[in-house]
């Protein structure tokens, strides 16, 4: 073979080479999975935190200014416990509005009204007089439950606020039983674990996105009115109950939320991350606890909420 011939076959092996090379890589390139983005960087760690417990998680995450979200079981039917009373306020702040009664109209405590589990109204004497505000903050701040049943009995019960929640579209959110009615099913199941366990929302019925649809519709002033709205998220900034969304919010957050329990076998908490920056809805859900776990998941939703306000606290 001449010179020149091993030349040109040197050149067409050198060629080849290159081909086969480009190719792999070419492959290479194409099978390679595409890089993580922020959010699914922030969904896996949130993943992580739940993961790490024995229980059964519905999570829904917006924000409202850049309408990134994170679903996880989102549309799974959760037992609501009093965050049910979010869907209450609702009614009754429609029902003012259309004039059926004033924030200023007056109750007067009753003996037959009181109620037990959380709230104040329960500790005082009958004759104790309240206005239809003191009623809603009360409802909402420590959670009272005998302020609560006053209300339902104002807007008709619980099919009231079942048919206005229908109205906004929330179809799984369902007030199922008034505070008296709740615990009387208590009184009367075998124990506190087979009344959680028998399924059927005994007190309330929504999704972590449905919840979190209706923060969001307040926090955009959309929520029967703007003024409404606006007493409404006012009202819930004052939340009591504070070892779980705002446990680890440090900064310029402000956090109006409701919790919901029946602790070790549900807790809840629903609210808005509030910065000069953005608003993010967090609405989350847990039940079926393992023995012994209330601690751990009050912790849990503390780190999840501290994880979504960490992110966007650095977004620019």
């Amino acid at each position: 073979m001449s010179l020149a011939s091993r030349l040109l076959a040197m050149f067409a092996a050198c060629a080849a080479l290159l081909a086969v090379t480009s190719g792999g890589a070419r492959l290479r390139a194409q099978s390679a999975p595409p890089a993580s983005t922020p959010l699914q960087n922030l969904k896996t760690s949130i993943q992580r935190i739940t993961n790490a417990t024995n229980t059964q998680w519905g999570i829904y995450v917006k924000s409202i200014e850049t309408g990134e979200e994170i679903a996880i079981n989102a549309d799974q039917p959760m037992e609501t416990m009093s965050t049910i009373k979010l869907a209450l306020m609702t009614e009754v702040f429609e029902q003012i509005k259309a004039g059926a009664f004033k924030l200023t109209d007056k109750y007067t405590f009753k003996e037959a009204d009181r109620l037990p589990g959380t709230g104040v109204i329960k500790y005082l004497d009958p004759g104790a007089v309240f206005t239809v505000k003191d009623l809603i903050s009360l409802m909402v701040v420590v959670s009272d439950n005998t302020a609560t049943d006053v209300l339902y009995r104002m807007v008709g019960g619980p099919s009231a606020v079942n048919a206005r929640m229908q109205q906004l579209g929330f179809a799984q959110t369902r007030a199922r039983a008034t505070g008296h009615e709740w615990f009387a099913a208590l009184r009367a199941a075998p124990s506190p674990e087979a009344l959680d366990r028998g399924g059927q929302h005994p007190f309330g019925q929504t999704t972590a996105r449905e919840m979190g649809r209706l923060l969001e519709m307040m926090e955009r002033g959309q929520l029967v009115d703007k003024a409404s709205s606006d007493l409404m998220l006012q009202i819930m900034r004052g939340q009591l109950y504070r070892t779980r969304i705002p446990r680890y919010i440090e900064g310029d957050w402000r956090v109006p939320h409701k919790t919901g329990d029946f602790l070790p076998y549900v807790a809840d908490d629903v609210g808005v991350l509030e910065s000069p920056k953005h608003h993010v809805i967090v609405s989350i859900y847990t039940h079926r606890h393992g023995p012994g776990s209330g601690e751990m998941i009050e912790d849990a939703i503390a780190r999840v909420a501290q994880q979504v306000a960490e992110y966007f606290e650095y977004r620019n």
